[in-house]
Protein backbone atom coordinates (compact mmCIF):
# COMPACT_ATOMS: atom_id res chain seq x y z
CA UNK A 1 0.00 0.00 0.00
CA UNK A 2 1.01 3.67 -1.25
CA UNK A 3 2.09 5.29 2.19
CA UNK A 4 -0.35 8.04 1.88
CA UNK A 5 -3.25 5.84 0.94
CA UNK A 6 -5.55 5.17 4.33
CA UNK A 7 -6.94 2.10 2.34
CA UNK A 8 -6.07 -0.54 -0.14
CA UNK A 9 -5.35 0.89 -3.45
CA UNK A 10 -8.45 -2.05 -4.88
CA UNK A 11 -10.63 -1.08 -2.42
CA UNK A 12 -10.53 2.96 -2.90
CA UNK A 13 -10.68 2.23 -6.68
CA UNK A 14 -13.83 0.07 -6.40
CA UNK A 15 -15.63 2.59 -3.92
CA UNK A 16 -14.54 5.63 -5.83
CA UNK A 17 -15.39 4.38 -9.10
CA UNK A 18 -19.17 3.09 -7.45
CA UNK A 19 -19.69 6.31 -6.16
CA UNK A 20 -18.70 7.97 -9.55
CA UNK A 21 -21.65 5.82 -11.02
CA UNK A 22 -24.31 7.70 -10.06
CA UNK A 23 -24.54 10.49 -12.49
CA UNK A 24 -24.31 7.97 -15.36
CA UNK A 25 -27.02 5.53 -13.90
CA UNK A 26 -29.40 8.40 -13.32
CA UNK A 27 -29.14 9.21 -16.71
CA UNK A 28 -28.81 6.18 -19.02
CA UNK A 29 -31.55 3.85 -16.76
CA UNK A 30 -34.27 5.69 -17.69
CA UNK A 31 -33.70 5.48 -21.89
CA UNK A 32 -35.53 2.40 -22.28
CA UNK A 33 -38.54 3.48 -19.93
CA UNK A 34 -38.44 7.12 -22.46
CA UNK A 35 -41.75 5.37 -24.50
CA UNK A 36 -43.80 4.67 -21.50
CA UNK A 37 -43.32 7.53 -19.45
CA UNK A 38 -44.28 9.80 -22.44
CA UNK A 39 -47.49 7.51 -22.77
CA UNK A 40 -48.13 7.90 -18.95
CA UNK A 41 -47.21 12.00 -18.75
CA UNK A 42 -48.86 12.40 -22.63
CA UNK A 43 -45.48 14.14 -22.38
CA UNK A 44 -43.67 15.15 -26.17
CA UNK A 45 -40.14 13.61 -26.82
CA UNK A 46 -38.82 17.40 -26.47
CA UNK A 47 -40.35 17.26 -23.04
CA UNK A 48 -39.32 13.70 -21.86
CA UNK A 49 -35.59 15.32 -23.13
CA UNK A 50 -35.82 17.83 -20.43
CA UNK A 51 -35.54 15.15 -17.65
CA UNK A 52 -32.02 14.62 -18.87
CA UNK A 53 -31.46 18.61 -19.31
CA UNK A 54 -32.59 19.96 -15.69
CA UNK A 55 -31.18 16.93 -13.80
CA UNK A 56 -27.89 17.83 -16.23
CA UNK A 57 -28.58 21.54 -15.13
CA UNK A 58 -28.95 20.96 -11.47
CA UNK A 59 -25.91 18.90 -11.69
CA UNK A 60 -23.93 21.56 -13.42
CA UNK A 61 -24.75 24.06 -10.37
CA UNK A 62 -24.11 21.70 -7.37
CA UNK A 63 -20.91 21.11 -8.78
CA UNK A 64 -19.33 24.58 -7.87
CA UNK A 65 -19.95 23.59 -4.15
CA UNK A 66 -19.59 19.94 -3.55
CA UNK A 67 -15.30 20.75 -3.78
CA UNK A 68 -15.45 23.57 -1.77
CA UNK A 69 -17.31 21.97 0.97
CA UNK A 70 -15.18 19.24 0.79
CA UNK A 71 -12.74 21.52 1.25
CA UNK A 72 -14.23 22.61 4.36
CA UNK A 73 -15.34 19.95 5.90
CA UNK A 74 -13.76 17.40 4.73
CA UNK A 75 -14.16 14.69 1.95
CA UNK A 76 -15.98 11.91 3.87
CA UNK A 77 -19.35 14.12 5.26
CA UNK A 78 -20.20 15.34 2.30
CA UNK A 79 -19.93 12.33 0.31
CA UNK A 80 -22.17 10.62 2.91
CA UNK A 81 -24.59 13.72 2.91
CA UNK A 82 -25.05 13.99 -1.23
CA UNK A 83 -25.27 10.13 -1.36
CA UNK A 84 -28.14 10.38 1.23
CA UNK A 85 -29.89 13.13 -0.52
CA UNK A 86 -29.71 10.94 -3.65
CA UNK A 87 -31.53 8.30 -2.36
CA UNK A 88 -34.24 10.61 -1.39
CA UNK A 89 -34.72 11.94 -4.58
CA UNK A 90 -35.25 8.72 -6.13
CA UNK A 91 -37.17 7.81 -4.11
CA UNK A 92 -39.44 11.11 -4.92
CA UNK A 93 -38.92 10.25 -8.43
CA UNK A 94 -40.28 7.17 -8.48
CA UNK A 95 -43.66 8.26 -6.56
CA UNK A 96 -43.87 11.05 -8.70
CA UNK A 97 -47.90 11.42 -9.94
CA UNK A 98 -47.01 13.76 -13.38
CA UNK A 99 -44.05 15.18 -15.22
CA UNK A 100 -43.73 18.32 -13.28
CA UNK A 101 -43.19 16.34 -9.62
CA UNK A 102 -40.52 14.10 -12.02
CA UNK A 103 -38.80 16.87 -13.26
CA UNK A 104 -38.72 18.74 -9.37
CA UNK A 105 -36.84 15.50 -7.49
CA UNK A 106 -35.13 15.19 -10.84
CA UNK A 107 -33.36 18.45 -10.15
CA UNK A 108 -32.58 17.21 -6.87
CA UNK A 109 -31.13 14.33 -8.12
CA UNK A 110 -28.61 16.16 -9.77
CA UNK A 111 -27.34 18.48 -6.94
CA UNK A 112 -26.72 15.70 -4.93
CA UNK A 113 -25.42 12.95 -7.85
CA UNK A 114 -22.20 14.46 -8.39
CA UNK A 115 -20.75 14.48 -5.01
CA UNK A 116 -19.30 10.76 -5.28
CA UNK A 117 -17.29 11.94 -8.94
CA UNK A 118 -16.53 15.42 -7.81
CA UNK A 119 -15.23 14.90 -4.42
CA UNK A 120 -13.63 11.59 -5.03
CA UNK A 121 -11.13 13.37 -7.46
CA UNK A 122 -10.08 15.37 -4.51
CA UNK A 123 -10.13 11.59 -2.42
CA UNK A 124 -7.16 10.69 -5.10
CA UNK A 125 -5.21 13.55 -5.01
CA UNK A 126 -5.18 13.70 -1.56
CA UNK A 127 -3.79 9.69 -1.50
CA UNK A 128 -1.11 10.06 -4.42
CA UNK A 129 0.43 11.59 -6.92
CA UNK A 130 1.99 11.34 -10.44
CA UNK A 131 1.89 8.32 -12.31
CA UNK A 132 -0.05 6.44 -8.80
CA UNK A 133 -2.63 9.60 -9.28
CA UNK A 134 -2.92 8.77 -13.02
CA UNK A 135 -3.06 5.23 -12.34
CA UNK A 136 -5.70 5.07 -9.77
CA UNK A 137 -7.72 7.81 -11.66
CA UNK A 138 -7.67 5.42 -14.63
CA UNK A 139 -9.10 2.56 -12.69
CA UNK A 140 -11.68 4.60 -11.35
CA UNK A 141 -12.73 5.42 -14.99
CA UNK A 142 -12.85 1.85 -15.45
CA UNK A 143 -15.29 1.06 -13.23
CA UNK A 144 -16.96 3.88 -13.60
CA UNK A 145 -16.97 2.92 -17.00
CA UNK A 146 -18.90 -0.12 -16.29
CA UNK A 147 -22.02 2.69 -15.11
CA UNK A 148 -22.97 3.61 -18.93
CA UNK A 149 -22.95 0.00 -20.59
CA UNK A 150 -24.84 -1.87 -18.12
CA UNK A 151 -27.48 1.19 -17.15
CA UNK A 152 -29.82 0.63 -20.24
CA UNK A 153 -29.48 -2.54 -20.17
CA UNK A 154 -30.73 -2.88 -16.46
CA UNK A 155 -33.61 -0.39 -17.25
CA UNK A 156 -34.41 -2.64 -19.97
CA UNK A 157 -34.99 -5.96 -17.82
CA UNK A 158 -36.62 -3.80 -15.32
CA UNK A 159 -39.02 -2.85 -17.87
CA UNK A 160 -39.74 -6.58 -18.98
CA UNK A 161 -41.57 -7.20 -15.61
CA UNK A 162 -41.95 -3.88 -13.95
CA UNK A 163 -43.23 -0.48 -14.76
CA UNK A 164 -40.91 2.59 -15.14
CA UNK A 165 -41.22 3.88 -11.50
CA UNK A 166 -39.20 0.49 -10.28
CA UNK A 167 -36.41 1.81 -12.27
CA UNK A 168 -36.03 4.68 -9.36
CA UNK A 169 -36.87 1.93 -6.94
CA UNK A 170 -33.47 0.92 -8.26
CA UNK A 171 -31.85 3.63 -7.99
CA UNK A 172 -32.77 4.04 -4.46
CA UNK A 173 -31.47 0.74 -3.71
CA UNK A 174 -28.37 1.54 -5.73
CA UNK A 175 -27.85 4.40 -3.29
CA UNK A 176 -28.40 3.23 -0.10
CA UNK A 177 -25.89 0.32 -0.85
CA UNK A 178 -23.36 2.51 -1.68
CA UNK A 179 -24.37 4.96 1.39
CA UNK A 180 -23.26 1.80 3.62
CA UNK A 181 -20.18 0.92 1.79
CA UNK A 182 -19.17 4.48 2.06
CA UNK A 183 -19.91 4.42 5.87
CA UNK A 184 -17.58 1.82 6.69
CA UNK A 185 -14.82 1.35 4.06
CA UNK A 186 -14.02 5.27 2.88
CA UNK A 187 -12.00 7.16 5.63
CA UNK A 188 -11.19 10.45 5.82
CA UNK A 189 -8.67 12.08 3.32
CA UNK A 190 -8.88 16.13 3.95
CA UNK A 191 -7.46 16.09 7.82
CA UNK A 192 -8.82 19.04 9.86
CA UNK A 193 -5.35 20.64 9.17
CA UNK A 194 -5.29 21.61 5.68
CA UNK A 195 -9.11 22.55 5.31
CA UNK A 196 -10.19 26.04 4.36
CA UNK A 197 -13.35 27.63 5.32
CA UNK A 198 -15.99 27.83 3.49
CA UNK A 199 -17.19 31.16 2.49
CA UNK A 200 -19.53 31.85 -0.70
CA UNK A 201 -17.87 35.39 -1.59
CA UNK A 202 -14.59 33.51 -1.29
CA UNK A 203 -16.00 31.36 -3.35
CA UNK A 204 -16.89 33.05 -6.03
CA UNK A 205 -14.16 35.29 -6.02
CA UNK A 206 -11.60 31.82 -6.26
CA UNK A 207 -13.66 30.69 -9.18
CA UNK A 208 -13.35 33.60 -11.08
CA UNK A 209 -9.73 34.29 -10.28
CA UNK A 210 -10.00 30.33 -12.05
CA UNK A 211 -11.73 31.41 -14.88
CA UNK A 212 -9.38 34.18 -16.07
CA UNK A 213 -6.37 31.56 -15.78
CA UNK A 214 -6.04 30.66 -19.01
CA UNK A 215 -4.68 27.78 -19.05
CA UNK A 216 -7.10 26.16 -16.61
CA UNK A 217 -9.75 27.45 -18.82
CA UNK A 218 -8.30 25.71 -21.99
CA UNK A 219 -7.89 22.51 -20.39
CA UNK A 220 -11.48 22.54 -18.61
CA UNK A 221 -13.05 23.27 -21.97
CA UNK A 222 -11.24 21.09 -24.14
CA UNK A 223 -12.31 18.16 -21.77
CA UNK A 224 -15.45 19.16 -22.22
CA UNK A 225 -15.61 19.52 -25.83
CA UNK A 226 -13.80 16.31 -26.01
CA UNK A 227 -16.17 14.45 -24.41
CA UNK A 228 -19.69 16.55 -25.47
CA UNK A 229 -18.78 14.46 -28.81
CA UNK A 230 -19.36 11.18 -26.90
CA UNK A 231 -21.73 12.34 -24.88
CA UNK A 232 -24.32 14.26 -28.24
CA UNK A 233 -24.73 10.40 -28.77
CA UNK A 234 -25.21 9.47 -25.24
CA UNK A 235 -28.05 12.25 -24.53
CA UNK A 236 -29.67 11.21 -27.81
CA UNK A 237 -29.53 7.79 -27.69
CA UNK A 238 -33.36 7.26 -27.39
CA UNK A 239 -33.42 8.66 -30.98
CA UNK A 240 -30.27 6.91 -31.77
CA UNK A 241 -31.17 3.00 -30.54
CA UNK A 242 -35.03 3.36 -31.40
CA UNK A 243 -35.69 5.40 -34.68
CA UNK A 244 -32.16 5.84 -36.61
CA UNK A 245 -30.83 2.00 -35.82
CA UNK A 246 -34.60 0.25 -35.46
CA UNK A 247 -33.80 -1.34 -32.19
CA UNK A 248 -36.03 -1.72 -29.31
CA UNK A 249 -36.28 -0.73 -26.03
CA UNK A 250 -34.15 -4.00 -24.35
CA UNK A 251 -31.63 -3.67 -27.51
CA UNK A 252 -29.89 -0.48 -25.94
CA UNK A 253 -26.83 -2.80 -25.55
CA UNK A 254 -25.68 -2.55 -29.43
CA UNK A 255 -24.87 1.34 -28.13
CA UNK A 256 -23.74 1.36 -25.13
CA UNK A 257 -21.63 -1.97 -24.66
CA UNK A 258 -19.11 -0.92 -27.46
CA UNK A 259 -19.33 2.27 -26.31
CA UNK A 260 -18.17 1.67 -22.98
CA UNK A 261 -15.95 -1.02 -23.76
CA UNK A 262 -13.80 1.37 -25.62
CA UNK A 263 -13.86 3.66 -22.65
CA UNK A 264 -12.89 1.09 -20.27
CA UNK A 265 -9.79 -0.20 -22.89
CA UNK A 266 -8.71 3.20 -23.00
CA UNK A 267 -9.00 3.57 -19.28
CA UNK A 268 -6.98 0.46 -18.82
CA UNK A 269 -4.13 1.47 -21.52
CA UNK A 270 -3.76 4.67 -19.89
CA UNK A 271 -2.81 3.48 -16.58
CA UNK A 272 -0.65 1.08 -18.47
CA UNK A 273 1.35 3.89 -20.08
CA UNK A 274 1.31 6.07 -16.67
CA UNK A 275 5.25 6.45 -16.17
CA UNK A 276 6.06 5.04 -19.14
CA UNK A 277 5.35 8.02 -22.02
CA UNK A 278 4.76 11.47 -20.84
CA UNK A 279 1.20 13.00 -19.94
CA UNK A 280 1.27 15.27 -22.93
CA UNK A 281 2.15 12.43 -25.44
CA UNK A 282 -0.46 10.21 -24.31
CA UNK A 283 -2.95 13.02 -25.15
CA UNK A 284 -1.80 13.43 -28.21
CA UNK A 285 -2.02 10.10 -28.78
CA UNK A 286 -5.99 9.97 -27.47
CA UNK A 287 -6.69 13.35 -29.66
CA UNK A 288 -5.51 11.25 -32.52
CA UNK A 289 -7.80 8.14 -31.72
CA UNK A 290 -10.56 10.67 -31.28
CA UNK A 291 -9.89 12.39 -35.05
CA UNK A 292 -9.89 8.85 -36.87
CA UNK A 293 -13.25 8.24 -34.94
CA UNK A 294 -14.20 11.26 -36.51
CA UNK A 295 -13.36 10.82 -39.46
CA UNK A 296 -14.78 7.19 -39.99
CA UNK A 297 -17.96 8.55 -38.56
CA UNK A 298 -18.57 11.07 -40.75
CA UNK A 299 -17.55 8.81 -43.72
CA UNK A 300 -19.71 5.85 -42.52
CA UNK A 301 -23.00 8.39 -42.60
CA UNK A 302 -21.95 9.68 -45.84
CA UNK A 303 -21.73 6.34 -47.63
CA UNK A 304 -24.73 4.84 -46.51
CA UNK A 305 -28.64 5.56 -46.44
CA UNK A 306 -29.41 4.74 -42.83
CA UNK A 307 -27.01 3.67 -40.20
CA UNK A 308 -27.12 0.46 -38.63
CA UNK A 309 -25.64 -1.81 -35.96
CA UNK A 310 -23.21 -2.56 -35.29
CA UNK A 311 -20.93 -0.48 -37.81
CA UNK A 312 -22.65 2.22 -36.93
CA UNK A 313 -21.61 2.61 -33.28
CA UNK A 314 -17.97 1.36 -33.92
CA UNK A 315 -16.74 4.97 -34.38
CA UNK A 316 -18.38 5.77 -31.14
CA UNK A 317 -15.96 2.95 -29.43
CA UNK A 318 -13.03 4.45 -30.86
CA UNK A 319 -13.72 8.11 -29.52
CA UNK A 320 -14.22 6.65 -26.22
CA UNK A 321 -11.13 4.89 -26.59
CA UNK A 322 -9.44 8.22 -27.15
CA UNK A 323 -11.26 10.22 -24.68
CA UNK A 324 -10.21 7.98 -21.87
CA UNK A 325 -6.57 8.29 -22.86
CA UNK A 326 -6.97 12.17 -22.94
CA UNK A 327 -9.13 12.78 -19.78
CA UNK A 328 -7.05 11.88 -17.11
CA UNK A 329 -4.29 14.13 -18.47
CA UNK A 330 -6.68 16.88 -18.15
CA UNK A 331 -7.70 16.47 -14.86
CA UNK A 332 -4.58 15.95 -13.23
CA UNK A 333 -3.43 19.22 -15.02
CA UNK A 334 -5.95 21.08 -13.70
CA UNK A 335 -5.98 19.93 -10.03
CA UNK A 336 -2.38 20.59 -10.01
CA UNK A 337 -2.58 23.99 -10.81
CA UNK A 338 -4.38 24.36 -7.29
CA UNK A 339 -3.16 21.61 -4.97
CA UNK A 340 -4.33 23.90 -2.43
CA UNK A 341 -7.94 24.08 -3.77
CA UNK A 342 -8.48 21.08 -5.75
CA UNK A 343 -12.43 20.73 -4.75
CA UNK A 344 -12.91 23.70 -6.11
CA UNK A 345 -10.80 23.31 -9.19
CA UNK A 346 -12.31 19.81 -9.80
CA UNK A 347 -16.10 21.49 -9.12
CA UNK A 348 -15.40 24.05 -11.60
CA UNK A 349 -14.53 21.67 -14.19
CA UNK A 350 -17.18 19.36 -13.49
CA UNK A 351 -19.20 22.44 -13.21
CA UNK A 352 -18.04 24.26 -16.94
CA UNK A 353 -18.27 20.01 -18.40
CA UNK A 354 -21.92 19.21 -16.86
CA UNK A 355 -23.26 23.02 -18.10
CA UNK A 356 -22.20 22.06 -21.33
CA UNK A 357 -23.26 18.61 -21.29
CA UNK A 358 -26.91 20.08 -20.27
CA UNK A 359 -26.50 22.53 -23.07
CA UNK A 360 -25.78 19.67 -25.56
CA UNK A 361 -29.13 17.62 -23.90
CA UNK A 362 -31.68 20.57 -23.64
CA UNK A 363 -30.73 22.21 -26.86
CA UNK A 364 -28.42 20.46 -29.70
CA UNK A 365 -29.75 16.82 -29.29
CA UNK A 366 -33.02 17.88 -30.49
CA UNK A 367 -31.80 20.02 -33.44
CA UNK A 368 -29.56 17.47 -34.72
CA UNK A 369 -30.11 13.87 -33.51
CA UNK A 370 -32.85 13.34 -36.81
CA UNK A 371 -30.20 11.91 -39.01
CA UNK A 372 -26.72 10.11 -38.57
CA UNK A 373 -24.63 12.72 -40.40
CA UNK A 374 -25.99 15.34 -38.64
CA UNK A 375 -24.77 14.13 -35.18
CA UNK A 376 -21.36 13.08 -36.87
CA UNK A 377 -20.85 16.58 -38.23
CA UNK A 378 -21.56 18.11 -35.08
CA UNK A 379 -19.99 15.15 -32.82
CA UNK A 380 -16.58 15.83 -35.10
CA UNK A 381 -17.15 19.66 -34.42
CA UNK A 382 -16.92 19.09 -30.80
CA UNK A 383 -13.72 17.11 -30.99
CA UNK A 384 -11.82 19.80 -33.46
CA UNK A 385 -12.55 21.87 -30.96
CA UNK A 386 -11.35 20.24 -28.10
CA UNK A 387 -7.79 19.60 -30.37
CA UNK A 388 -7.78 23.26 -31.11
CA UNK A 389 -7.62 24.09 -27.21
CA UNK A 390 -5.26 21.97 -26.14
CA UNK A 391 -3.02 22.32 -29.11
CA UNK A 392 -3.23 26.26 -28.01
CA UNK A 393 -2.27 25.29 -24.58
CA UNK A 394 0.63 23.23 -25.45
CA UNK A 395 1.96 25.74 -27.96
CA UNK A 396 0.98 28.82 -25.50
CA UNK A 397 3.49 26.80 -22.70
CA UNK A 398 6.16 25.21 -25.12
CA UNK A 399 5.07 21.93 -24.00
CA UNK A 400 6.77 19.36 -26.65
CA UNK A 401 5.41 15.66 -26.36
CA UNK A 402 8.59 13.27 -25.73
CA UNK A 403 8.82 9.80 -24.59
CA UNK A 404 9.71 10.29 -20.94
CA UNK A 405 7.17 12.00 -18.42
CA UNK A 406 8.67 15.55 -18.75
CA UNK A 407 5.76 16.74 -16.65
CA UNK A 408 6.78 16.57 -13.26
CA UNK A 409 9.55 19.16 -14.28
CA UNK A 410 7.13 21.84 -14.89
CA UNK A 411 5.64 24.21 -12.26
CA UNK A 412 2.56 23.31 -10.74
CA UNK A 413 0.44 26.23 -12.26
CA UNK A 414 1.83 25.06 -15.17
CA UNK A 415 2.05 21.27 -14.77
CA UNK A 416 0.94 18.73 -17.18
Amino acid sequence: MHPRLPVSRVRLAALLGALAMFGAFSIDTIFPAFPAMAADFRASKVAMQQTISVYLLAYAAMSLFHGPMSDAVGRRRVILGGVAVFVLASVGCALAPDLNTLLAFRVLQGLSAGVGLIVGRAVIRDCLDGEDAQRLMSQVTMIFGIAPAIAPIIGGWILGFADWPAIFWFLALFGAAIWLATARWLPETHPPARRRAFHPAQLWHGNLAMLRNRAFLRLALAGSFNFGALFLYISSAPAFVLDLLGLNEQQFAWFFVPTISGMMLGAYTSGRMAGRISGPRLARLGFAVCGLAVAVNVGYNLLVGAPAAPLAVLPMMLNAFGIALVFPILTLAILDMYPHQRGAASSLQAFIGLGFNALIAGLVSPLVSHGGLALALTAGGFTFLAWWLWFGYMRRHHIVPGPVAEAAALEPTERL
